[in-house]
């Protein structure tokens, strides 16, 4: 996310193994100067090479995190917010209705709720930020017939979504009971309002 030009907030601290990451990178950068990386390649690799390290292999890493961590601790100390920024991103204007319908969700989060457990899977220590990126990358890489898997999928849930609030605006009171959904909304269901709350 941006900053203001005047937001001087500490550059959050990195774990051990994203040091080992940014190490490995940098390296075969040196190696192959040319050479384009695959990143999911890459990713998997470096997830491999972690897992098999000893302790003592580990150490430099994590004293490399607990400098950064101290680093950290040190400039929040230091740290005011901006006027206006303390709450940022909590508040919300208005409070949202729960009997209103859920959003329909882009061709891109319906490849995200297929493809996250498999990226969790092959990458068990990556955090959210890194799953998001790994996903970008892979939606990024997709071919376009499994594009247009997704967005027909997405097609479908828009149309869900657009019969479900033309009938939420109808009734009108927020707690008037909701119409018995027909088959085809339960089906669009399935697909996606479960894995949806997750996020």
């Amino acid at each position: 996310m941006p900053r203001s030009k005047n937001d001087s907030k500490p550059r959050g601290r990195m774990t051990a193994y994203a040091f080992f990451v940014q190490t490995c990178r940098e390296e075969h950068k040196k190696k192959h100067p040319d050479e384009s990386v695959v990143f999911s390649e890459f990713s998997r690799k470096c997830a491999e090479r972690w897992k098999t390290m000893s302790d003592k292999e580990k150490k430099r890493f994590q004293e490399m995190a607990d400098r950064d961590k101290k680093r950290y601790e040190q400039e929040m100390q230091h740290y005011v917010p901006e006027k206006g920024e303390k709450g940022r991103g909590k508040k919300r204007r208005h409070t949202k209705d729960p009997n209103a319908p859920k959003r329909s969700l882009s061709a891109f989060f319906w490849f995200c709720n297929d493809e996250r457990p498999k990226v969790k899977g092959m990458n068990p220590e990556y955090g959210v930020g890194e799953i998001a990126k790994e996903l970008g990358r892979l939606w990024a890489e997709a071919d376009p017939e499994v594009k247009r898997k997704y967005e027909a999928m997405a097609e479908r849930d828009k149309a869900r979504y657009e019969r479900e609030m033309t009938a939420y605006k109808k009734r009108g009171k927020p707690d008037a009971a909701a119409p018995p959904p027909d088959d085809d909304d339960d089906e669009g269901d399935d697909d996606g309002d479960d894995d949806d709350e997750d996020e």
